[in-house]
């Protein structure tokens, strides 16, 4: 039996978890356009050596071979964990070191996988998770814009208030709603539209 298992909502579990090299594995994932979750845990068979743990990733073949994410890590003290994985496909590929380098498929071709590696806790824990810094820049943004929403129209006035100044332009404060709505309705749907 494989030291981690993995489990899909709805599924059975998983347990043919291949061994790449000594220190990565990999888990298929069918069909993962309907996958919201994963679970990955440890079978309590082997216990990770001391001081380690594994880095889970989630992959997905691209044009550009296999975009790996770090969703999070296992650990002897942590042996399971549920990953959000929707969504990832979709997201900017991470400009991180990924698991197992920049080897391409090393797992036979499938759609999606799961990948473990075992690597020294100390730098697993130092990883930001792909899902995590989505919604990091997601919350800066929104933040962001409100500020400056907020500050730009404290500076409002009505036609009546103007003051002739030719020198200065004028941006009705319905324009800039219109614009905020806009963008917080463009980042609710795809945090990385700005990218495009």
């Amino acid at each position: 039996m494989s030291m981690f298992a993995c489990l899909v909502a709805g599924r059975l579990v998983q347990t043919d978890i291949q061994q790449v090299d000594p220190t990565h594995f990999v888990c298929q994932i069918a069909n993962p356009e309907t996958v919201n979750h994963v679970v990955v845990f440890m079978t309590g068979t082997t216990p990770f050596p001391e001081g380690t743990g594994g880095a889970v990733h989630f992959g997905y073949t691209s044009s550009s071979g296999v975009d790996w994410h770090f969703i999070g890590f296992i650990s002897n003290d942590k042996p399971s964990a549920i990953f959000k994985i929707s969504g990832l496909k979709n997201s900017a590929r991470p400009n991180v070191p990924s698991f197992m380098g920049d080897m391409s498929n090393a797992s036979g071709g499938a759609a999606s996988q799961i990948g473990i590696s075992v690597e020294p806790l100390s730098q697993i824990v130092q990883q930001t998770p792909t899902s995590q810094a989505q919604t990091d820049v997601a919350q800066f943004t929104s933040k962001l814009l409100e500020n400056f929403y907020n500050f730009a129209s404290s500076f409002a006035i009505t036609q009546s208030e103007m003051t002739p100044q030719p020198n200065v332009s004028f941006v009705p404060s319905t324009v800039l709603n219109q614009w905020y709505e806009n963008f917080k309705r463009k980042m609710s749907q795809d945090p990385n539209f700005w990218k495009k």
